[in-house]
């Protein structure tokens, strides 16, 4: 289907893909559209939980009546592209086990200018609720993949990404995994080297214990690898 503005039916076809759990891509490609068109068309018109085909339409259109400010050539491109690697990158980050929503503000931030943004910019940019944004900065606090700074003139949280971020939660994960070897080998233990049972924990427990002592030595090492 040649570009063009989008029609009722193909929002109506937009928001059953999204009630459907269907990503950005998989819904572009059943219309036969760019991905970010989708993404920009859902993201600017109460994302992926509020959106509404009649609404949308409606808003549409009259963005339309009042006229929107021209852009340079070069910035229709640039947010095509920019749009395309978010969705991409969200959707590998859903694949490896990361919920959707904790994907989008992690992928959010690593895509924003500086990597520093305040709870009420991640909320805005993506369009969600404060609460979502919380759960997700909790969780990607405690694994290590952002960090919380503290503006006290203007006493609220700024959240970040930085170069040692893949470093920090590397090193958490493979501690993590260090612990359950520990406790895995022990149990083998008390259960008895001479049983089967016995032997696979303590099997497992050395397993996990060893490939973890390689991940902190190789995080270590590789820390301050150049780009």
């Amino acid at each position: 289907m040649p570009e063009g503005r989008l029609t009722l039916r193909e929002r109506q076809r937009i928001a059953t893909g999204l009630a459907e759990g269907r990503s950005y891509a998989e819904i572009a490609r059943r219309l036969e559209r760019p991905t970010s068109t989708i993404s920009r068309e859902v993201g600017r018109n109460g994302g992926p939980g509020d959106y509404r085909p009649e609404r949308a339409h409606q808003a549409t259109a009259r963005r339309a009546r009042r006229g929107t400010p021209a852009r340079s050539p070069e910035a229709e491109p640039r947010e095509r592209k920019i749009l395309e690697v978010e969705e991409g990158a969200v959707e590998m980050a859903v694949g490896m086990g990361l919920p959707k929503m904790v994907a989008r503000v992690l992928i959010g931030l690593w895509l924003s200018e500086d990597g520093r943004l305040t709870a009420a910019e991640l909320s805005r940019g993506l369009n969600v609720s404060p609460a979502s944004i919380s759960m997700a900065v909790g969780y990607l606090t405690q694994q290590g993949l952002i960090r919380r700074e503290r503006d006290p003139r203007r006493r609220r949280d700024i959240y970040v990404v930085d170069d040692d971020a893949w470093y920090h939660s590397t090193m958490i994960s493979a501690r993590q995994t260090l612990a359950a070897a520990e406790i895995t080998k022990a149990a083998g233990q008390t259960l008895g080297l001479d049983t089967p049972v016995g032997r696979r924990l303590a099997r497992g427990g050395a397993f996990l214990e060893r490939i973890s002592l390689d991940a902190l030595a190789s995080a270590a090492r590789w820390r301050d690898l150049p780009p």
